[in-house]
């Protein structure tokens, strides 16, 4: 077995890195190297075909984002962490003149170099249809998890997962995912018999799965269900509140930009984090998180990186 046990020195660094400090919050626990078990996790989200950088004199982003420049910190990332997860929360199609000619093709074959580890269906990933979305499948060197649509019924069953569970080290990670409700946001005609499940509902089961069947030390829901609405829309706040066992929402869809992450209490008044990073690219989100097994405990410390050409990688 593989240990993932942080060392002192490792701690110092990642303390450094990270402006973490003992008096600051940080657990005690989590400095002892025979106790933590440390887990990094990188998320995009929303990326929607911004192959390359905006240019140098975009009002918004310039010189930002692409993923070449994404490639070059997620690498540098790997080479000072042993234990990284690579994610990605949907809304990968669609947003640039890359999507309309090539269908989804070359994002894909791009976050297989970069090694991406899962990914979660979002609403534009139907924009070609499921056929155009099958069409480009075979490109991604990584599965889909989605937990709450039913494809039973259509050219896409059994070709995305419920859930994924990843071993890092001396951690057993648990990922689920879940999808808006396509139904006036999508055309009929895109999704086909495409049959959207309750999310919560299906946040539960998958959960309970994931923590009393698998026995997973750490469960993360992939969502494009959308950080929060002003109405009884279903969204990442309202599954954290109906949620025991998730620990980390890594959410798209709303575009929200959530730095620090945003923290709720679940039903068992354990705190879920939830993270997201904008839109297209531009920033990579990274989640350290530190368990102890043995207290049953776990310790999340978050930043958000901008992604730029003058960045130093």
């Amino acid at each position: 077995m593989i240990k993932n046990k942080i060392s002192r020195r490792d701690f110092a660094r990642l303390s450094a890195f990270t402006g973490l400090a003992l008096g600051a919050g940080y657990p005690l626990w989590a400095s002892r190297e025979e106790e933590t078990d440390h887990l990094c996790i990188l998320h995009t989200n929303d990326t929607h075909s911004r192959i390359d950088p905006y240019p140098d004199n975009d009002p918004n982003y310039p010189g930002m984002g692409g993923y070449a420049l994404r490639a070059a910190l997620v690498n540098k990332i790997r080479k000072e962490t042993p234990h990284v997860l690579l994610l990605d929360a949907g809304d990968i199609f669609q947003g640039t003149p890359y999507f309309n000619v090539y269908g989804g093709e070359p994002e894909l074959k791009l976050m297989t170099k970069m090694g991406y580890d899962a990914a979660t269906m979002g609403n534009h990933e139907f924009d070609n249809g499921l056929q155009g979305f099958i069409d480009v499948l075979p490109h991604a060197g990584f599965p889909f998890v989605i937990s709450n649509y039913d494809f039973s019924l259509t050219p896409l069953h059994e070709k995305t997962l419920p859930y994924k569970i990843f071993r890092k080290g001396n951690l057993r990670i648990g990922v689920y995912g879940l999808g808006i409700e396509l139904e006036g946001l999508v055309s009929a005609n895109l999704y086909g018999n495409t049959k959207y499940i309750d999310p919560i509902h299906v946040a539960r089961r998958m959960e309970m799965l994931l923590k009393e069947e698998q026995g997973c030390d750490l469960i993360i829901c992939l969502s494009h269900l959308g950080y929060q609405y002003e109405t009884n829309k279903v969204s990442d706040v309202k599954v954290a509140l109906s949620t025991r066992y998730t620990d980390i929402i890594i959410g798209g869809h709303t575009h929200s930009l959530l730095d620090p992450l945003v923290t709720i209490q679940n039903t068992t008044g354990k705190n879920v984090h939830i993270g997201q990073t904008g839109y297209a690219g531009v920033r990579l989100g990274r989640i350290d998180v530190y368990v102890n097994k043995k207290q049953e405990e776990i310790f999340v410390e978050f930043n958000t990186t901008k992604i730029c050409k003058n960045q130093v990688f």
